[in-house]
């Protein structure tokens, strides 16, 4: 009797990708912007390296113990109720490949292109979710409309003005160019249905494709 009461009392994540999970969203946005900003203002490469390769031990201990001890399970579910989606319960969550695609942008890339894809991951990937799950109409490809894709282009194109700004005034076209060609070309990788989560694939793939836009037109 009491094993049922505890297990009733236990609230479990009944969300799934195809709800908005606004708290999910939000604490998405904030710890890739905060990650970035930090990065940018604060924190040399090494000092970067160090703290988030820290923070992602203790993220996959946390993990490990969610998952492989569920007597603990009722007390986790307080916080995790409201980041998990309904699948995550029994497989490790999002956040680990979050975590270990910006340690490896940051590894592999300069600030500048580091940069560039933590803040596409941070806010063009739940902006477009979001936009895309409230206003999206028109399918491009299951599960993808076209205004989300949209959302994501639009704010990734943001993003790249923003950390490239200081050469707005020297190579405004060259940088437009570079924003608009990436922008898009990230844009439609993030249609592509790959199996790999894809806060792993959008920032390595951003980074890629930012670094050899930069080494060719030498922005």
């Amino acid at each position: 009797m009491n094993e049922q009461i505890e297990k009733t009392d236990v609230k479990t994540p009944k969300a799934t990708r195809k709800d908005i999970h606004l708290p999910r969203r939000l604490f998405h946005l904030t710890m890739g912007v905060g990650s970035g900003t930090i990065y940018a203002l604060f924190l040399t490469h090494n000092q970067a390296v160090y703290i988030l390769g820290t923070c992602a031990c203790l993220l996959y201990i946390f993990e490990q113990v969610r998952l492989n001890y569920p007597e603990y399970s009722g007390t986790l579910s307080r916080v995790t109720k409201y980041f998990l989606r309904a699948e995550e319960q029994l497989k490790e969550s999002a956040s680990i490949p979050f975590v270990m695609g910006l340690l490896l942008t940051i590894l592999t890339f300069p600030k500048s292109v580091s940069l560039v894809a933590i803040y596409t991951l941070a806010i063009s990937d739940p902006l477009s979710a979001i936009i895309g799950i409230k206003f999206g109409r028109t399918r491009i490809v299951p599960h993808k409309s076209l205004e989300g894709s949209l959302a994501f282009f639009l704010s990734c194109f943001c993003i790249i003005c923003f950390v490239y700004s200081p050469y707005l005034e020297t190579k405004s076209w060259t940088l437009l160019f570079v924003a608009f060609a990436v922008s898009f070309s990230v844009s439609v990788f993030e249609m592509l249905p790959i199996k790999l989560d894809d806060n792993l694939t959008i920032p390595i793939f951003s980074a890629v494709t930012m670094w050899l836009a930069q080494t060719l037109l030498l922005l």
